[in-house]
């Protein structure tokens, strides 16, 4: 089976073009070798998938004959994603809370002050 179309199988895309368009920015991974759609996948595989500035991994442990549901996704993969890959994003979450908010104008001279003084001690943390 395609890589794409097993993606997609698994539900790990909502689409099956997404799942097209992964593989071809090169966000899909087997053996740490980039993948075309096109590349057949077998049983036993390791995939890494980059998706939502997560890396996914996951070990193929059967091929589905067509999409499967949500309940049975388990039968076909397993993943072997670490925690730590989860408590990134929620470290992106703290930082987007450090930016202004749309539509506030540009920083004042204060502002920059803060901003400059906060790299400083962040990197003397370091």
């Amino acid at each position: 089976m395609r890589i794409d179309k097993y993606l997609w199988c698994i539900r790990l895309f909502k689409t099956r073009n997404l799942a097209t368009e992964a593989c071809k920015k090169g966000h899909v991974k087997i053996n740490d070798l980039n993948v075309k759609p096109s590349k057949e996948i077998f049983g036993s595989e390791a995939i890494i998938i980059r998706k939502n500035q997560i890396n996914y991994k996951i070990k193929v442990l059967d091929i589905p004959t067509n999409r499967v549901g949500a309940k049975l996704v388990d039968l076909y993969r397993k993943d072997l994603t670490p925690k730590e890959e989860f408590e990134k994003t929620e470290l992106l979450k703290f930082a987007k809370d450090y930016y202004r908010k749309k539509g506030t104008g540009r920083p004042t001279k204060k502002d920059r002050r803060d901003i400059e003084d906060y790299h400083d001690s962040t990197e003397e943390d370091v």
